[in-house]
């Protein structure tokens, strides 16, 4: 070892005992512990250490003599996890080749019908089948779920007509408890599950409640795998309810579950180690359902792991978040990961409400049961019926059963799960519940697999509802299914729940990516848990319908699978952009994809670059093909320092003197945020101008794009130069400027456009989100 770094170490070493001797002395009660992720300089080992496991366990002992490792990193980042005070982490800080030492976060789960609206089932010349390969490459092609668990017995696991498994991969189908190696196969080709940051922080695993091995006893996982890469399934249904077969958006496909969500949370020491793997055992696209807060790259533990996966050629797909339709409430922000918000399908399942005066209200519902729809029962209104303060939720033990027995109850929406009010209703006595949304909810509905005669109403169908249950002497109603109804119109529309930009952290990159379908989704479950997932739900299904992002994340992961497989040769970037370009933001009518928050069209900061079209996505004509340097100089133009690059990328890499612009990542889509006159000199009537620039390539046959503007706004101009590129070859590549020049506006004002580059056969369309902040 270097003399001055081993002086330093003993130093370190003599502060950190001191420190704990003050401790000891002072009686004071030792601080509670917590998980921290520490991320190594892996250059900076000493020479005598031959091993960096070594040499992680030397430093933790330095501060701690009862702290273990619960992990170690070497992919997505060079370290390890371990349980430490405040106190000791502060000290661990101070050692040599320490890059950070960082608080674990805990993430949160974001939570058919899809293949023909997607245009990947059908019969014709155009059909899929003659698009993307069915066999073969497609095949080769390997998708990485990190969630609850798989239940591999599903049929959407079978491997019958898949060949051997990929020679390349390299993971494990790992033993636990109710999960042995035989529940892989040549679909699901491993299996692995990730615990240690969980009960370091929850304590043991209840193992009477949740199987501690890779097997789904909440759903989740099942359900966004078989999303994304199920086996063709004839005759799936929920109670009848959506029947029909069921598969995922890439059939044939290899699944790997990588377990990583518990009944308690979902722990980023667990969620980077599972990245960490998946990375080594050999996947093509990463698939994760979660969320968390907002926070800088370097401290986002779903972002630095992505970035090393991008970096290896795997695209990582997540879903956006379920905070909408509040502005800026967008998650998994880093240009590296393809964020997807979610949109309805033409498929929905109404319920009807008929009341005692002779009106009827379309609502929703799953539920599948004894049927109360020739039988007209009194109506109340819960918030009539309970002693509670906030009666009018349903929330457990809150209303009076004299009051409700043999009755149906109004609930409002909020407070507790949908499903979890009818419970409470049942409890108490009564035969049936109207779900009723209130202004926060609007218009938006979402079926639930309730367990009791059940119907969801917007807002302006449950205020008449309340109305009638208020103001008549003896308000009765019934409640009627209505099944399955196809090609309902429009559609799709943006679901209210789903996240919405600006990008809080970075406004000059539009997030969400894109949209797809992520309302009242037909796919695998669990054999452990009811389709409530509520601890009183007994039945159980093959198959499930839920709603969430949860749900369009893997519909994008699974159609990037199939991109990756008809293109094995294109880069993470290029499948995102792919993506994103052909997407599109209108029905055949030209109106505007709406909102169903408002019902007013909606916009680039709710549907990103549009909703995903596989089909026109196979074959996009030009692709921004975003690199690993375009992204380090990206870091550059946010001033991040060698120390603060290398945390959030793992790679060594020094800003050049060079000038670097957030501007000019070559993203393919746009955010422009301007400022208003009152934050900056010029007053009013003033103008603010912004330079883009950006680079196309050509991945398919040569040919001369043209550039189009399509302006909602007179109060920007905008110029791209040169407004024609001429590709005479695969993979060549041309660059472009688009200057915008803006009019001074009030601050909070928001504003779009879209430029389109077309050779009269493909059209690479980007969004333009301006706003002045």
């Amino acid at each position: 070892m270097e003399v001055a770094k081993m002086n330093k170490l003993m130093a370190l070493t003599l502060m950190v005992l001191c420190s704990f001797v003050f401790l000891g002395k002072a009686g004071k009660q030792l601080p509670k512990k917590q998980t921290y992720i520490i991320h190594m300089d892996k250059s900076q080992m000493p020479t005598d250490f031959t091993d960096h496991m070594e040499w992680y366990g030397s430093s933790l002992r330095l501060v701690s003599d009862a702290a273990d490792v619960l992990y170690s990193y070497d992919t997505v980042l060079h370290g390890f996890s371990t349980r430490l005070s405040p106190e000791e982490s502060r000290s661990l800080e101070q050692l040599p080749g320490i890059l950070s030492v960082t608080p674990e976060v805990k993430y949160e789960l974001h939570t058919t019908r899809s293949p023909e609206f997607l245009g990947l089932e059908g019969d014709n010349s155009s059909s899929p089948q003659a698009v993307f390969p069915a066999s073969g490459s497609g095949s080769e092609v390997i998708v990485g779920v990190l969630d609850t668990g798989v239940w591999p017995e599903l049929k959407s696991f079978d491997d019958s007509g898949l060949g051997p498994i990929p020679s390349r991969w390299k993971g494990a189908c790992e033993e636990g408890n109710n999960f042995n190696s035989n529940s892989c196969n040549r679909k699901l080709v491993g299996a692995r599950y990730f615990s240690k940051g969980y009960e370091a922080a929850m304590g043991p695993i209840n193992e009477s409640m949740e199987s501690k091995s890779p097997r789904d006893d909440d759903g989740h996982g099942t359900h966004t795998s078989t999303t994304a890469a199920g086996s063709p399934v004839s005759g799936a249904s929920l109670f009848g309810f959506a029947s029909g077969k069921a598969r995922g958006m890439a059939p044939q496909a290899r699944v790997a579950a990588y377990k990583v969500c518990w009944l308690g949370g979902c722990f980023g020491s667990d969620i980077l180690a599972a990245m960490d793997k998946a990375v080594v055992d050999g996947v093509d696209v990463i698939s994760m359902s979660i969320g968390g807060e907002v926070a800088d790259y370097f401290r986002d533990t779903v972002s630095i792991g992505a970035f090393t996966a991008m970096s290896n050629g795997i695209l990582v797909s997540c879903s956006a978040g379920n905070a909408g339709p509040s502005s800026e409430s967008i998650g998994n922000v880093a240009p590296w990961i393809t964020t997807v918000g979610a949109g309805t399908l033409d498929r929905e399942f109404p319920a009807y409400v008929t009341l005692g005066n002779g009106k009827k209200y379309m609502g929703v519902s799953l539920y599948g049961g004894k049927s109360i729809s020739n039988t007209s029962l009194p109506l109340v209104f819960a918030g009539n019926v309970s002693g509670s303060l906030s009666g009018d939720l349903c929330m457990t033990g809150s209303l009076t059963p004299s009051k409700v027995a043999g009755k149906i109850v109004v609930c409002d929406r909020g407070g507790n799960s949908r499903a979890q009010k009818g419970v409470v209703v049942r409890n108490a006595g009564g035969l049936g519940m109207i779900l009723a949304n209130t202004e926060y909810y609007g218009e938006e509905l979402v079926a639930d697999a309730h367990i009791l005669p059940s119907a969801a109403l917007g807002k302006k169908a449950a205020d008449a509802v309340k109305r009638y249950a208020s103001s008549d002497r003896n308000p009765t109603a019934t409640i009627a299914s209505g099944g399955t109804h196809l090609e309902v119109q429009p559609s799709p529309v943006v679901a209210a729940f789903s996240s919405r930009g600006p990008n809080s952290l970075n406004p000059q990159v539009l997030k969400p990516d894109l949209i797809a379908p992520g309302v009242n989704i037909l796919a695998g479950w669990t054999e452990a848990a009811g389709p409530t997932g509520l601890d009183s739900d007994k039945r159980r299904v093959s198959f499930n319908i839920i709603s969430g992002t949860s749900m369009s994340c893997p519909h994008v992961s699974g159609l990037a699978a199939l991109l990756k497989a008809s293109h094995p040769e294109w880069s993470p970037a290029a499948i995102k952009s792919a993506l994103m370009t052909t997407s599109y933001t209108t029905y055949k009518d030209g109106d505007t994809i709406e909102d169903v928050a408002t019902g007013n069209p909606s916009t680039p900061f709710d549907y990103g670059a549009g909703h995903v079209d596989p089909m026109a996505a196979n074959d996009p004509g030009l692709v921004y093909d975003t690199t690993v340097e375009d992204y380090l100089g990206f870091l550059c133009a946010l001033n991040y320092t060698a120390g603060l690059i290398k945390r959030a990328t793992n790679r060594d890499f020094t800003c050049s003197g060079k000038k670097y612009r957030v501007e000019d990542l070559n993203y393919p889509s746009f955010a422009v945020p301007f400022e208003t006159a009152s934050s900056r000199t010029g007053g009013a009537g003033s103008t603010s101008m912004v330079k883009y620039t950006r680079t196309l390539t050509n991945v398919g046959s040569p040919g001369t794009y043209k550039a189009s503007i399509s302006s909602g706004t007179p109060t920007v101009k905008i110029s791209v130069e040169p407004g024609m590129l001429s590709f005479g070859g695969m993979n060549e590549k041309k660059s472009y400027t688009v200057m915008f020049v803006a009019s001074s506006m009030p601050s909070g004002t928001i504003s779009f456009a879209h430029l389109e580059w077309s050779d009269g056969k493909h059209k690479v369309r980007s969004p333009i989100a301006f706003s002045w902040t």
